[in-house]
């Protein structure tokens, strides 16, 4: 588990646009971020159509930096074809990449002819699987996209960690007490570079909100402290600010900062644009801003 903390880093980027544009352009970016520093890159898997090909083209393009898929739904997918491709992609490129797993919602599994049953009891057998693969992806190399207890401490006990989404420093300060140091918590942030309150809010109201109506996200909210006059369609105000890093550069290092020193290991930003155009395809020129803040941050200390 030290060595997926070694090669992430504290800091990397999340990006659906590493995934969605053309080629040529995220060959390109991919490298510049490995140039800027940037550790780590993530991708979301969603249903896995092309996932593992969009791993190989950024292990291809930034030859120094860690790929993960944040995360790839469970469902539809085999575990032996799974274990092959990755075992192929170490072959090629070393062992780089790390595999986050998810069991998303019982529509998912619906339309991969599943049943979603118990999420941990699901989520355990398709490990199980991978475990007995022929090429298996190791449990240090692999992560689950988590948020209640239950299935923590499943990602606790056979991976490496957990990726959580739509979280505040104060989950990773009551997780980080409950289950030790050993295991990675990578959660997610989302970041608007920019200072104006209603357009920041209103861009992170774009790119995340809409999961706020999710019932896992809700009950995870609900624990945090939050109430219903905060989970409505959008979020609140005050759900958003703490969601969400927006302002300038050092509101977005504090809030990074905030993360680590509540126990996360790492970070993943999602860079969320007022203007989706701005920049193209690739928000290029946030990523760069965002690459001065690298040298500044202090790694979680272990106790």
């Amino acid at each position: 588990m030290d060595n997926v903390k070694r090669t992430l880093g504290t800091v990397g980027i999340w990006s659906m646009e590493l995934r969605g544009a053309a080629r040529p352009e995220v060959r390109e970016a991919a490298a510049e971020l490995d140039q800027l520093g940037f550790p780590a890159l993530w991708i979301p898997g969603l249903d896995g159509q092309g996932a593992l090909d969009d791993v190989e083209h950024l292990l291809a393009a930034a030859p120094r930096a860690t790929v993960a898929l944040g995360v790839l739904s469970m469902w539809g997918q085999d575990p032996a074809a799974l274990g092959d491709h990755w075992s192929a992609l170490d072959a090629a490129y070393g062992p780089r990449a790390v595999m986050g797993l998810g069991v998303s919602n019982a529509n998912s599994a619906a339309n991969a002819g599943q049943d979603y049953g118990k999420p941990t009891v699901s989520m355990g057998r398709f490990l199980d699987g991978l475990d007995a693969a022929p090429h298996p992806i190791p449990a240090d190399r692999r992560l689950l996209g988590a948020l209640g207890p239950k299935m923590v401490d499943l990602a606790t006990a056979r991976t490496s960690g957990w990726h959580p989404f739509l979280v505040t420093p104060e989950y990773s300060a009551v997780q980080r007490a409950r289950v030790g140091d050993a295991p990675l918590i990578a959660p997610h942030l989302a970041v608007v570079l920019d200072r104006d309150p209603a357009r920041a809010r209103a861009a992170a109201r774009d790119g995340v909100g809409v999961f706020i109506g999710f019932p896992a996200y809700r009950s995870n909210l609900a624990r945090l402290g939050f109430g219903e006059e905060d989970l409505v369609p959008g979020g609140s105000d005050r759900l958003i600010d703490a969601l969400v890093a927006w302002g300038d550069l050092d509101a977005v290092a504090g809030r990074v900062q905030a993360h680590l020193d509540a126990g996360a290991d790492h970070v993943t930003l999602h860079v969320l644009r007022p203007d989706p155009a701005d920049g193209g395809d690739l928000p290029r020129r946030q990523w760069r801003e965002l690459a001065g803040l690298l040298p500044h941050f202090t790694p979680r200390t272990a106790h």
